[in-house]
């Protein structure tokens, strides 16, 4: 596996991975109606637009196994750790946790106190194991479904 810094042609593989990874991975714990809502996908050339914008102007790693994104991860300037999502067939092969390495250490070097996000249910362990501590439980309304979620933050150590 090799972590790489985003360029603007992983956008389209990114998509379709996110899309994957959470009508996959995230159905033990979210609704099909939950997940049409949180990744519809007739939104998904609109998203690629979007997202290729957003994630140029984060901090965005990707995991790449034999040339294939399996992993991708971006952090803001000012801290929130926007997106995480591990391809359904990598899931629990330490790919989350060597780009979650690579942000905090950017962070570091952003000389941040500290990192947010908003965890899925399924997600939260992950990060609760990371450090991450649960300000709330949220929800959060997508095209009308109501969504949970865990407000997290991880103070760190410069």
């Amino acid at each position: 596996m090799k972590i790489l810094k985003f360029k603007e042609t992983d956008t389209e593989e990114i998509v379709s991975l996110f899309y994957e990874t959470v009508h996959s991975v995230n159905s033990k714990d979210y609704s099909q109606s939950e997940l049409d809502a949180w990744a519809p996908r007739d939104e998904k050339e609109s998203k690629m637009k979007s997202w290729e914008e957003s994630l140029g102007q984060n901090i965005t790693f990707v995991a790449k196994v034999n040339d294939r994104i399996v992993g991708f991860s971006d952090l803001t300037h000012n801290g929130h750790l926007d997106r995480l999502y591990v391809h359904k067939d990598y899931q629990g092969q330490g790919i989350a946790t060597a780009l979650v390495d690579m942000l905090e250490s950017e962070a570091k070097i952003l000389n941040l106190l500290e990192i947010d996000t908003e965890a899925s249910i399924t997600a939260k362990p992950f990060f609760e194991h990371r450090g991450y501590k649960i300000v709330c439980s949220q929800t959060v309304e997508r095209k009308g479904v109501k969504l949970t979620n865990f407000k997290m933050i991880k103070k760190i150590k410069l």
